[in-house]
C-alpha cells in the first residue's frame, strides 16, 4: 500500500477522497490549514491530519519526507475568494507550487497529481474542447490555475513522474460539502426554498461531475505507475449542461423527492460569471478507461439524502458551505 499525502485534503474533494484512500488501506496524510472545518475528519490508523500551510516549507518538507505520492488539490478555490485578496491567493495557488513539486522531489515522492481546473479554458464556442484547446483564462484564478501546469511539466523524469487534472464543475455530497458550486447552490435554494434563480439567461454551458467520480479518478491514478502517462494532463468531465438545464434536472429530483408540489424556476439576464465552454473527456477515456459511474440526478439525490438526514444544518446561513463567506472571516484575508 502507497503512503499518500493530499494537500487540501480537509476541503470539498479531499473529504471524500481520503476517505477512499483510507478504505483501500493506503496511508494518507490530510495536510490542510483547515479553514473550513476539520470536525469532519476522523484520524486513525490509516489518516493522519497535519494541520499546515502550503507555503510552510519546513512543516510541508516534514509531512512529505516518506511519501510516495502527493494529490495536490489545496488552493483558494474559485473567483469570488481569490479576489478577496489577490496577492494572498496567487502567493498560495501560484507562488508556493514549484516549492511543493522540489520539494516532493527531493524527498523520495514517486507521483505528483496536479488538480488544475477546466475552467482554464475561459470562454469558447468549440463544441468539443479538448486539452490541447488554447488557455484563455477570463479570471486570475484560472491563470494561475494553467501557470501551475507547465512548472510541473519542468521537473519531471523518470525517477519523479506527474500528471494534471482538470476537473470539471464537481457536484454532490461530500463529508465537507460546498454549496457554492452550481449544482449544489440549485439544489440547496430548491429544497430550502422552493425556488430557484438562474443567472444568465440559463446558456451558459458548464462541465459537471459527481464528487464520488472525481475520487474514483484520483483513485486510478494511485494505481498507475505513470509510465505511459507521464506529463499528460485530463480533462475529467462527462456532463456538459446549460445551466438552465441543471435548473431543471435539480428542480424535478427535489420534486420528487421531497413530494413538492412546485420548485419554482426564474430566470434573470444579469450575472457576474460569463464562462461557458463544453469540455471533453475523449482523451482520459481512451488511454484510462475511465468513464463515470454517477450523473448530475445521482449528485442531486445525495445531496436531498444529507438534507433529509440532517447533515446540512443551517444551509442557507452557515458560512462554511461557501467559501467566499468563510475566507472574509479570516484574519488571513
Amino acid at each position: 500500500m502507497s503512503k499518500i499525502l493530499v494537500t487540501g485534503g480537509a476541503g470539498y474533494v479531499g473529504s471524500k477522497l481520503t476517505l477512499d484512500l483510507a478504505e483501500k488501506n493506503h496511508e494518507v496524510i490530510i495536510y490542510d490549514t483547515c479553514y473550513f472545518g476539520k470536525d469532519h475528519i476522523t484520524e486513525n490508523e490509516n489518516i493522519k491530519l497535519v494541520e499546515g500551510d502550503i507555503r510552510d516549507k519546513k512543516k510541508f518538507e516534514e509531512a512529505v519526507n516518506g511519501c510516495d505520492m502527493v494529490i495536490h488539490l489545496a488552493c483558494i478555490s474559485n473567483d469570488p475568494s481569490f479576489d478577496l485578496n489577490e496577492e494572498l491567493s496567487k502567493s498560495i495557488n501560484f507562488d508556493c507550487f514549484e516549492d511543493l513539486v522540489t520539494i516532493s522531489k527531493k524527498n523520495g515522492v514517486k507521483k505528483f497529481v496536479y488538480a488544475s481546473s477546466s475552467s482554464v479554458y475561459g470562454f469558447s464556442d468549440d463544441p468539443n474542447v479538448t486539452e490541447e484547446h488554447p488557455l484563455v483564462p477570463l479570471t486570475l484564478y484560472n491563470k494561475f490555475k494553467g501557470m501551475c501546469e507547465p512548472v510541473l511539466k519542468k521537473h519531471l523524469d523518470e525517477k519523479f513522474r506527474g500528471v494534471i487534472i482538470r476537473p470539471a464543475t464537481v457536484c454532490g455530497y461530500a463529508p465537507h460539502c460546498r454549496l457554492d458550486l452550481s449544482v449544489n447552490i440549485l439544489t440547496n435554494h430548491a429544497v430550502n426554498n422552493k425556488k430557484i434563480i438562474v443567472l444568465g439567461g440559463g446558456e451558459q454551458k458548464r462541465p459537471n461531475l459527481h464528487v464520488n467520480d472525481m475520487s474514483r479518478v484520483y483513485l486510478m491514478l494511485e494505481e498507475n505507475d505513470f509510465k505511459e502517462i507521464n506529463g499528460e494532463t485530463f480533462n475529467v468531465s462527462f456532463e456538459n449542461k446549460k445551466i438552465i438545464e441543471l435548473a431543471k434536472i435539480v428542480a424535478s429530483n427535489v420534486k420528487s423527492f421531497f413530494n413538492y408540489d412546485n420548485v419554482e424556476i426564474e430566470v434573470k439576464t444579469e450575472t457576474v460569471d460569463n464562462r461557458s465552454y463544453h469540455v471533453n473527456s475523449d482523451k482520459i477515456k481512451r488511454v484510462l478507461n475511465f468513464e463515470p459511474n454517477y450523473n448530475i440526478d445521482d449528485a442531486v439525490k445525495s445531496l436531498c439524502e444529507a438534507f433529509k438526514d440532517g447533515k446540512l444544518p443551517n444551509s442557507l446561513t452557515d458560512p462554511k458551505y461557501i467559501n467566499v463567506t468563510t475566507l472574509k472571516n479570516l484574519d488571513a484575508v
